[in-house]
C-alpha cells in the first residue's frame, strides 16, 4: 500500500518510488484503445524488438542484464503486452533506442496490433534527446485537457482496494479465493460518470500553491519536510467519491498507527542489519536511486569515455539513411532491427570498454559486485545508510561533464 509520507526515514525513502500492484492492476482493467502510454524506466524485454546489437554497442554494460531479460521493470512489460498501447515512450537508460513490437491477436476476429517504443538519451549537447512525432489527433476535439470517462470509472470501482498500510497488498485474481477480480467497467458506469459531470470532461483551472516558491537570494538548505496536502486532489476525491491517499495517511499518522510501525522496523533493522524490512514483491525490488551502484541507469560518472554520440539506434541503409530525427515509420521496414534474437547481442563489440579503462572497471564492478538487494547493510559490512546520489543535481552541468568524457 502507499503508507510513506515525509518526513521520510531510510526505509520509506527507498520504497516511496516504488510502482504499486494496485496501479499496476488498476491500469489493467482499462479496455478502450491506448495511444500513448509512458513510463519512466523501460518495460522489460522491450530491447528485444529493436536493434539490441546496436545498443549493446553504445552501453556494453547492460549485456548481462539483456542476455538474461533482467533489464527494465516487469511491471511496465506486465502492462505493455495487455494494454497494445500504439506508443511508449520511456527514459532512465540515457540512450536513444527506438523498437517495433507487434502483439498477437487475441482473437480470429481481433486485428493485430503494434506498439512503437522510443527512449531518449540525456538532455545534453550532442546527444538524441530530442523527436519530433506527429500524432493524429480528433480535428473536432478541444484544447484543454480532460478526464477521461472510464479511468474516473475504474477509480471509483477499485476505490475499495485502496491501501495505506506497508503490509503486502494482493490484488483479487481468479484463483477461487476472491468473489470478484474483474474490475473493469461497463458502459452504464461509464455513462454515469458522465452524466455526474453533465458530460463536461473539461479538468479545471484550480492549481494551488502549497509550497513557497524558490528563493536564490534565500536558500534554505535544510527545511525539514512536511506531509501536504493537495487541494487539488482533495476536490478530485470530494467530487467523485474517492479516497484521498494522502489525506488517510495523515489520519493515520496522527492516530500513532502509522508511525508506530515507522519505529517498529526501523529497531528491526538495527537489530539485526542484514534483515529486510520490505515485504516480499512478485516484481525485483529496484533501490538504484539510492545506490551508487544501479543496474538499470547510467550515472554521469559511469559514462563511457569515448562514446560515440553520433551513433543512432538504428542501422543505416540505402534507404534509411542515419537521421538523428527519423520517424518510427523507418523502424516498421528493418528486419534486422526488429528480430528477436540472442546472438546479435553476442555479436557486438566492446570498443568502449576497451578504450576507456574506467569503463572496464565499472563494467566488472557491475557484473561482479553487484548486489542483489540494496537495503540494510551490505555484504561488506558497510552501513545500512547509504549516499543518495541525486543526478539531477549535475546532469545540466554540461560544461563540467564535457571535461570528464
Amino acid at each position: 500500500g502507499h503508507f510513506e509520507c515525509p518526513p521520510y526515514n531510510q526505509q520509506t525513502i527507498r520504497s516511496a518510488y516504488h510502482v504499486r500492484n494496485i496501479e499496476v492492476f488498476k491500469l489493467k482493467q482499462l479496455k478502450r484503445p491506448i495511444d500513448i502510454f509512458m513510463s519512466h524506466d523501460w518495460p522489460r524485454s522491450i530491447y528485444h524488438y529493436g536493434n539490441k546489437k546496436q545498443l549493446l554497442k553504445m552501453k556494453s554494460f547492460f549485456r548481462q542484464e539483456v542476455e538474461s531479460n533482467t533489464l527494465g521493470s516487469p511491471a511496465a512489460s506486465e502492462l505493455l503486452q495487455h494494454l497494445k498501447p500504439a506508443y511508449w515512450f520511456s527514459a532512465h537508460l540515457h540512450v536513444k533506442f527506438a523498437a517495433f513490437m507487434q502483439h498477437q491477436a487475441n482473437s480470429k476476429e481481433e486485428l493485430p496490433k503494434a506498439t512503437k517504443f522510443l527512449a531518449l538519451d540525456k538532455c545534453l549537447p550532442h546527444r538524441d534527446f530530442l523527436q519530433i512525432i506527429d500524432i493524429e489527433h480528433d480535428p473536432s476535439a478541444g484544447d484543454s485537457l480532460e478526464y477521461d470517462a472510464e479511468w474516473i470509472a475504474v477509480l471509483k470501482a477499485t476505490n475499495s482496494l485502496v491501501n495505506v498500510t506497508q503490509s503486502s497488498w494482493i490484488m483479487p485474481e481468479n484463483n477461487g479465493l476472491h468473489a470478484k477480480w474483474d474490475y473493469s467497467v461497463t458502459e452504464e458506469a461509464i455513462k454515469e460518470v458522465l452524466e455526474e459531470l453533465n458530460h463536461n470532461l473539461k479538468i479545471p483551472c484550480n492549481f494551488t500553491l502549497t509550497a513557497a516558491c524558490y528563493d536564490p537570494s534565500k536558500p534554505q538548505k535544510h527545511v525539514e519536510p512536511v506531509h501536504t496536502i493537495n487541494p487539488q486532489t482533495t476536490e478530485f476525491c470530494a467530487q467523485f467519491g474517492l479516497i484521498d491517499i494522502n489525506n488517510r495517511i495523515q489520519q493515520a499518522k496522527e492516530e500513532g498507527s502509522v508511525r508506530g510501525e515507522y519505529e517498529e522496523e526501523e529497531e528491526e533493522e538495527e537489530m539485526d542489519s542484514t534483515g529486510s524490512a520490505e515485504e516480499p514483491s512478485e516484481y525485483t525490488t529496484d533501490n538504484s536511486g539510492l545506490s551508487s551502484i544501479n543496474p538499470d541507469e547510467i550515472m554521469l560518472d559511469e559514462e563511457g569515455g569515448d562514446e560515440d554520440l553520433s551513433t543512432c539506434s538504428v542501422d543505416p541503409s540505402p534507404d534509411h539513411p542515419p537521421d538523428f530525427s527519423a520517424s518510427f515509420s523507418d523502424i516498421r521496414i528493418m528486419p534486422d532491427s526488429m528480430a528477436v534474437s540472442s546472438d546479435d547481442a553476442m555479436d557486438s563489440t566492446n570498443e568502449e570498454l576497451e578504450k576507456s579503462g574506467v569503463s572496464k572497471q565499472v563494467e566488472e564492478k557491475s557484473l561482479n559486485e553487484r548486489p542483489l538487494k540494496r537495503i540494510g547493510g551490505s555484504e561488506n559490512g558497510n552501513s545500512g545508510i547509504k549516499k543518495i546520489k541525486r543526478r539531477n543535481q549535475a546532469i545540466y552541468a554540461a560544461e563540467d561533464e564535457d571535461k570528464t568524457e
